[in-house]
């Protein structure tokens, strides 16, 4: 199986990319690893809604044209399902097994747009609480690791 972590916004913090390059060498040991960093947009301090959507739109054109018409494809979303990690290692072995290539989705700063949500075939949530979209890439990654079959 492929797997493919397309994330908006590059990783700056040297601590979050020695974690990042040590997992993703863990999961190379098991699926071939693609990740790709989009360039996030300026989001000013105060901003609309409208401005918001805008962002959001503009890193989902990004985000979806990476996305192959064959991917599987799985956002990060603070609405979606929450797994604990049995189930997330559950999912990965036995669900998306067959699958040959999915895709995780982690958005900017304000999320993703509602086009990425739709072309989504499976909304996760890792809890309640909001995470740095740059963590959130170190966190799926370890997950990601411990689950490998």
């Amino acid at each position: 199986m492929k797997i493919k972590l397309i994330t908006v916004g590059k990783l700056k913090e040297d601590y979050l990319r020695k974690g990042v390059d040590y997992y993703i060498k863990q999961l190379k040991k098991s699926y071939e690893v693609e990740v790709i960093e989009l360039l996030d947009e300026k989001t000013p301090d105060t901003r609309s809604s409208k401005q918001e959507e805008r962002i959001k739109s503009l890193e989902g054109e990004r985000i979806l044209s990476k996305v192959a018409p064959e991917d599987y494809v799985i956002t990060l979303e603070i609405d979606g399902k929450k797994l604990d990690s049995e189930g997330f290692r559950s999912l990965m072995t036995s669900s998306l097994g067959d699958k040959k290539s999915v895709a995780f989705v982690i958005g900017g700063s304000l999320g993703i747009s509602r086009e990425v949500s739709k072309r989504s075939d499976y909304k996760l949530s890792f809890s309640d609480m909001t995470f740095p979209h740059q963590l959130m890439k170190l966190i799926l990654l370890e997950q990601l690791s411990k689950a490998r079959a």
